[in-house]
């Protein structure tokens, strides 16, 4: 009698959780659907890559090679002559340093102005607080476009046309790398931070200590983030700068287009190939760390 109730009550339980075995499986996707999704993703994927193997495939590629017909995806003949030529017409020694001067330095005022706003919106208490945040996070709906001619009067003013200063600081402000920062910030236990406190640590030691090695995961996403608009920024070194030795790469670019005539293309692509490299491998390095660290301050 005990077997026959304890045989019925496991098929009773099978047979209950048969429908939820299956519903953890989910239902399979139909084949069409399964390769039109695997279409889009190979789309996708050759919209992204390939302009950018022809970029570099045309650096290396003679000069009649780039105009044939049917187009040669496999240069038959690399040559380092396009190279050479972008290097010895336009001055790239130079633009190479003013971008790295202008990125490295940018970058790093504006991580360090982002880290104090962060902390300060985290773990200070001051009037009008709420207010000033609500501000500055409105500030990211503007274009930079509309406060380009402001800062342009500013910096003429201040006599800081065609300088480095008048190219990194008008941009060390970053909304979106505080708001990166603080949104990891209040994450951290404020115990800690009350713990500290009570020892005699102030708001400098609490933030050196505590706050910015918990946070260093987010500063380096920041940091690359920022660090790559500040490589390929355009519009400001164009119109605050005036001499050649003062540009940077996208302008000097801009520059060997203009020396060549725009018709030797291949010494253009080369020329692309150098201010587009650094960031191309600074991506390809650090693309975990920028994706992992945007997905983290999406959800905290």
């Amino acid at each position: 009698m005990s077997t026959h109730a304890t045989t019925n009550s496991s098929e009773i339980r099978d047979t209950a959780d048969a429908p939820l075995r299956r519903r953890a499986r989910g239902p399979r996707r139909p084949a069409w659907r399964t390769a039109l999704f695997m279409v889009g993703i190979i789309g996708i994927i050759a919209m992204f890559f390939v302009p950018l193997y022809w970029l570099f495939s045309s650096a290396f590629k003679p000069q009649d090679a780039i105009y044939t017909w049917p187009l040669q995806w496999i240069p038959t003949e690399p040559t380092l002559a396009n190279f050479a030529e972008a290097w010895s017409t336009a001055p790239f020694d130079r633009f190479y340093l003013n971008s790295i001067i202008t990125t490295v330095v940018g970058t790093g005022l504006e991580i360090l102005l982002a880290i104090l706003c962060a902390y300060a919106f985290a773990f200070v208490e001051f009037r009008f607080k709420r207010i000033v945040f609500v501000l500055i996070i409105a500030s990211m709906m503007l274009p930079g476009h509309v406060t380009l001619i402001v800062n342009y009067i500013t910096v003429a003013n201040l006599g800081w046309l065609n300088t480095y200063q008048g190219l990194i600081l008008p941009g060390i402000a970053s909304a979106f790398a505080m708001f990166l920062l603080l949104q990891h910030m209040r994450t951290i236990d404020v115990d800690i931070m009350k713990a500290a406190e009570i020892d005699g640590a102030g708001h400098l030691r609490r933030m050196m200590t505590i706050a910015v090695p918990l946070s260093s995961p987010m500063i380096l996403t920041a940091g690359l983030i920022v660090m790559a608009g500040k490589w390929n920024e355009y519009v400001w070194p164009l119109i605050v700068t005036s001499t050649t030795d003062m540009r940077t790469l996208p302008i000097g670019l801009l520059f060997l287009c203009s020396q060549e005539g725009y018709s030797n293309w291949g010494a253009i692509m080369a020329g692309t190939v150098f201010v587009s490299l650094p960031m191309l491998v600074l991506f390809f390095l650090g693309q975990k760390r920028i994706i992992g660290g945007l997905a983290a301050g999406a959800l905290k």
